[in-house]
C-alpha cells in the first residue's frame, strides 16, 4: 500500500508517526512523510521533521521520503495527496468530548472532507 503520513507538531502526530512506522515495518507499505507548518503546535516544523527522520532511521526505514509543506496545513496536505497516487492518507487528531464523542479540529475536518483518498485518523 502506498501511504502518505501527514504530521504537525502535536503529541497526536508523534503517536501517529510511531504507529505508522510500526505498520510499515510489519507489512512493508511504501511510505511518504510530509510535515506541515502548524504554528500553535508544541513542536516547530523543523523539530517535527528531525523527529520523523530520526524515528525512521531508528526503524531502518532509510528509503522513506520526508518533506516539509508550506502554507495552510489542511490545504497543503490535500494538495500533496492529490499530486501522488496514495492508497491512504494517515493523520493524527481528534479528541473525546465529555460525552464520549469525537471532536475534530479544523485541519483534521478539512482533510477528512477534502482528501482524494481514504483517510486513516489515529487518535
Amino acid at each position: 500500500m502506498n501511504v502518505l503520513l501527514g504530521l504537525g507538531g502535536s503529541d497526536e502526530s508523534v503517536k501517529t508517526l510511531r504507529r505508522t512506522i510500526d505498520r510499515t515495518t510489519a507489512v512493508g507499505d511504501d511510505l511518504t512523510v510530509v510535515v506541515v507548518d502548524k504554528p500553535e503546535a508544541k513542536r516547530s516544523q523543523d523539530e517535527m521533521y528531525d523527529q520523523a527522520v530520526d524515528a525512521l532511521e531508528e526503524a531502518g526505514l532509510d528509503d522513506v521520503t520526508v518533506e516539509t509543506l508550506e502554507g495552510d496545513p489542511g490545504s497543503a496536505l490535500v494538495d500533496y495527496a492529490e499530486q501522488g497516487e496514495y492508497d491512504q492518507l494517515v493523520i493524527g487528531g481528534g479528541t473525546l468530548s465529555p460525552m464520549g464523542k469525537i471532536q475534530l479540529g479544523p485541519i483534521t475536518e478539512f482533510v477528512l472532507l477534502n482528501a482524494p483518498t481514504t483517510v486513516k485518523l489515529v487518535r
